[in-house]
């Protein structure tokens, strides 16, 4: 399948901040009128906690959020590099999500059973709603590194080599990222090569992505 993408500028982070969070708050309306439930999963980075932060003090269903990760760090789970515990130290503790709606990724149990847990999760979640993901400046999204094979069948991964530190982590796999309602990229800072890389449809993990619907990119650069 070839991706299609919408590229979507802003002027500033808190524009783009603004504008994912209202692309959030509308799918999870759309999502519970259609199926009751709403299965988001989240990306780390400076421009998604912004959004997040302007999330904690909406007003939603949020009794019918169901929270994912696309990757985590194999850290502590009190670490402040984690994502997990920015996302709900800044949104997800201000809000009434019940906590067994929010799926964390058992990261602080080593790669490969991190990983083979979340895959439970990520399979009884089968199509999320809305999936958020970041782009770093070689092409990277989630854990999913270039250079790096996995198994493409596998609804997760374990990351060994990550270029970034930790060089473990898990992430869930383009396969299972691919399978949503919607798919957004929020992109901030000096990303300019692997954008032009991008456009150009060069291999990046990026590229990879490849829902049914088209692929938004929110961006301010």
């Amino acid at each position: 399948m070839t991706q299609v993408v919408n590229w979507k500028p802003y002027d500033s982070i808190d524009q783009l901040a603004e504008a994912v969070c209202q692309r959030v708050l509308d799918a999870g309306d759309k999502a519970i009128k259609a199926h009751d439930a709403f299965k988001l999963v989240l990306a780390g980075g400076t421009a998604p906690v912004k959004a997040y932060q302007l999330l904690a003090t909406q007003q939603a269903e949020w009794s019918k959020w169901h929270i994912y990760y696309g990757d985590e760090r194999c850290l502590p789970i009190d670490d402040s590099e984690r994502n997990s515990l920015e996302a709900e130290q800044k949104w997800l503790d201000k809000v009434g999500i019940p906590s067994a709606q929010i799926h964390r990724i058992p990261a602080e149990l080593g790669a490969e059973a991190g990983a083979e847990q979340y895959a439970k999760d990520v399979a009884e979640a089968g199509k999320f709603d809305l999936v958020l993901l970041g782009m770093g400046e070689d092409g990277h999204t989630a854990s999913l590194f270039p250079g790096h094979v996995h198994n493409v069948d596998e609804l997760t991964h374990a990351v060994h080599n990550s270029p970034k530190p930790p060089s473990d982590r898990v992430t869930i796999s383009a396969k299972a990222l691919s399978n949503t309602e919607e798919l957004i990229f929020i992109v901030s800072g000096d990303k300019h090569d692997a954008l032009a890389a991008w456009k150009n449809q060069q291999d990046l993990p990026v590229t990879h992505l490849c829902p049914v619907s088209d692929v938004d990119v929110l961006l301010s650069v």
